[in-house]
């Protein structure tokens, strides 16, 4: 009976100061984790609960604000101890050879510039307007709707000219990827 009126002041303990414990550890820099970090303290009076943990705790607020730190702290610890690992790794498959340069090859600035070239006459063989809208809207992220007032025609002449466009590109991508 003793150790069900202790779970029970334990619990209670809790349910009376879950803000309290919050505002401690939002001032710790729990942040957007201390509810979190709220839960993982409930969880920890469920396992003294089930029995794993037993005898009276003579001061349970106290218990409970230095469960909440302790929790805090391993939080901190896993976060940096993943950004050390996230660094290390970063450091080590960034993709870069010593000695080699990352800029792209002298064959390859030629294909590109080719590719450009292609996509540019593709473009002007649709006509001036759709090129013109292509250009500005994938470009230079005008909306459809603006496009519209600005070329002084319909939505749907736009979404055609864009479809246009669109289709030309597709066939252009299955020239090139076949070649």
């Amino acid at each position: 009976m003793a150790a069900n009126d202790s779970r029970a002041g334990l619990e209670a303990v809790f349910l009376e100061n879950r803000e309290r414990l919050r505002r401690f550890l939002v001032a710790r820099g729990a942040g957007d984790a201390a509810d979190d970090l709220l839960q993982e303290v409930w969880l920890k009076i469920a396992q003294r609960e089930s029995g794993r943990l037993a005898g009276p705790i003579a001061a349970p607020l106290s218990y409970l604000f230095r469960t909440a730190d302790l929790l805090m702290i391993d939080r901190y610890r896993s976060v940096r101890q993943a950004e050390r690992r996230e660094r290390a790794w970063t450091d080590t498959h960034d993709g870069t050879t010593p000695g080699v340069s990352d800029a792209p090859s002298v064959e390859r600035h030629l294909i590109g510039r080719e590719h450009a070239r292609l996509v540019a006459e593709t473009l002007d063989a649709l006509g001036a307007r759709p090129a013109a809208i292509f250009r500005r809207h994938r470009v230079d992220g005008i909306a459809q709707r603006l496009l519209a007032q600005e070329f002084g025609v319909s939505l749907s002449t736009i979404e055609s000219d864009l479809r246009r466009a669109y289709a030309a590109l597709a066939q252009l991508k299955e020239r090139l990827d076949e070649a």
